[in-house]
């Protein structure tokens, strides 16, 4: 396989996914951090969006940019030889997509345009401190959210059914940060913890273990296999 490059950006739920992705496909790829709020991003060359992440590769000789985590995660899916993050039976591959879609849009425009706006962008771009009632709205959001994700979990071996699927990876890339801020009180989701507990004890989550955000020190237990 031609080499990969990774343009992300550490706090980033899509970049998130897309790293635990290619650490379960065993896809090497050169880390290529980056600030997409900066105006010399490099990622305004090869994504007119200028977001990541975005994977520079190659196909048959010629150069291949992977805009975004859905052409990411089909150019993943499209390199195994049989089924890796999509099931394969039918139902459960239905439900995968649909709740990696529900993260893309419900989970992103009720959950992180507030929390991660106010705990991690307003630091990054000096707008001042975090609103108390903002941090409200976004937590009551969190836990309507939360409340079905349990219900999954407690149902469920993963979140779309029997195996693991890209839906358990796009979920966790943006839990993964909330739990960074200490915003997920486990205790409340045992079901919830079970299912994390699972997935940061695989080889692919250790690389966003070690993930620091400069300034604010991780929740004490973020990096604990056994919390």
């Amino acid at each position: 396989m031609s080499q990969c490059v990774l343009y992300h950006f550490a706090f980033h739920p899509a970049s998130r996914a897309a790293r635990l992705a290619l650490g379960e496909a065993k896809i090497e790829y050169a880390d290529a951090p980056v600030r997409p709020w900066e105006a010399d991003c490099p990622l305004n060359q090869f994504n007119p969006s200028g977001m990541p992440p975005v994977i520079q590769t190659s196909d048959r000789g010629r150069p291949l940019n992977l805009c975004e985590l859905p052409a990411i995660l089909g150019w993943i899916e499209d390199q195994q030889r049989g089924p890796l993050l999509l099931p394969a039976e039918a139902a459960e591959r239905a439900e995968a997509r649909r709740l990696t879609g529900w993260f893309d849009r419900r989970f992103s425009d009720d959950v992180d345009a507030i929390l991660l706006h106010e705990r991690l962008e307003k630091p990054l771009l000096k707008l001042g401190p975090p609103e108390a009632r903002a941090l409200r709205e976004g937590r009551e959001a969190l836990k309507e959210h939360l409340i079905m994700l349990e219900e999954l979990a407690g149902a469920r071996d993963w979140l779309a059914g029997r195996r693991l699927s890209q839906a358990d990876l796009v979920a966790a890339a943006h839990l993964s940060i909330l739990d960074y801020f200490g915003e997920i009180t486990w205790t409340h989701w045992p079901a919830l913890k079970t299912w994390y507990s699972k997935l940061k004890s695989r080889p692919c989550f250790r690389p966003l273990l070690a993930d620091r955000f400069i300034g604010v020190p991780p929740a004490s237990w973020y990096a604990d296999l056994d919390f």
